[in-house]
């Protein structure tokens, strides 16, 4: 996968690459009306002066804001200024909010107010553990790709579709709280920024990612019995100027499916805290090596076995 960026390869916010077609900021004057013409918004979506809350702070509310305008860049980087808080303490709170890349707009469900069997990314900013078992820190910020086969599992918090993951303490700060998302050649980086320091903290890094282009760029939240507010201040999408190898030139990216390249399923880390892969107990050449050893196994008993008979036979002629 090659070194891990540092968080000076994001970019500083500079004008020039800033998409404004995909980019929500102040003021939002008439968002989801014609005075606002590029985002969409459904469920308990309300928009202020200041901030576009996505659920409040109350038990069972979902809702979700969309961009209209379909995004072709092949190298882009979103740049979400969001606040979560409310009164609940501990893990009376949730349940999260989801950041999109998707075919589908507009859709609620169940995985954080939006569409489960998705096509494209989600990042996934969890703050109840629903499995008790679980020895990850919440809030959880994770990344899933999807191409429509896949569901979201709740009680699991995501984890057999999870790619990788991060711990951020990101809920009812004073101050404003930030998250990254890259993706560049294949390339999914994602950072934080929400801890006061004004810097980006690496939390997932995944080669082999790849995307189409002409999906919907959206933010998501939903409560349950537990409930939080979920704010967007802003998203701002920049473009990225990456030179492509030659042979990109003649591939149509609005038809690449969804997918990541892995060496080993997702599945995998569902038993790692961390969050990142690690071998798991039945995957790739571990299979190859238990069936041999299985094989192995039964031809050492077979020729034991048929020594001893043989030997059982040889004293028992003595006796006659």
């Amino acid at each position: 996968a090659g070194p891990r960026p540092v968080p000076a390869e994001l970019t500083d916010g500079n004008s020039e690459h800033l998409k404004r077609e995909h980019s929500l900021m102040k003021p939002y004057q008439g968002a989801g009306s014609a005075a606002m013409p590029l985002w969409d918004f459904t469920g308990s979506t309300m928009v202020t002066s200041q901030y576009v809350r996505l659920t409040p702070d109350e038990r069972s509310r979902e809702g979700s804001i969309w961009n209209r305008v379909p995004c072709f860049l092949k190298d882009w980087e979103l740049h979400v200024h969001f606040k979560i808080h409310g009164a609940g303490k501990k893990n009376l709170h949730g349940d999260g909010l989801a950041l999109w890349y998707t075919q589908e707009r507009l859709t609620p469900g169940p995985v954080f107010g939006s569409k489960d069997n998705f096509h494209g990314l989600a990042i996934f900013l969890d703050t109840y553990p629903n499995d008790e078992a679980t020895e990850r820190v919440f809030p959880y910020i994770s990344a899933m790709v999807n191409n429509g086969s896949l569901s979201y599992d709740h009680s699991k918090d995501g984890r057999w579709t999870e790619l990788a993951g991060c711990s951020a303490d990101l809920r009812n700060q004073n101050h404003d709280t930030f998250l990254a998302v890259r993706y560049s050649r294949g390339r999914l980086t994602v950072m934080t920024d929400v801890e006061d320091k004004n810097e980006w903290k690496n939390c997932i890094d995944i080669a082999g990612v790849q995307l189409p282009t002409g999906y919907f760029f959206g933010a998501s939240a939903g409560t349950g019995d537990l409930s939080d507010n979920h704010d967007i201040i802003s998203m701002k999408l920049f473009q990225l100027m990456v030179e492509h190898p030659i042979e990109d030139e003649t591939v149509d990216w609005t038809k690449i499916e969804p997918r990541v390249s892995l060496l080993k399923s997702p599945k995998d880390n569902v038993d790692d805290p961390t969050g990142n892969f690690r071998s798991g107990p039945l995957t790739g050449w571990k299979v190859f090596l238990l069936l041999l050893c299985a094989l192995l196994g039964i031809i050492v008993c077979a020729v034991v076995g048929a020594v001893v008979f043989q030997k059982r036979q040889e004293r028992n002629k003595r006796f006659y």
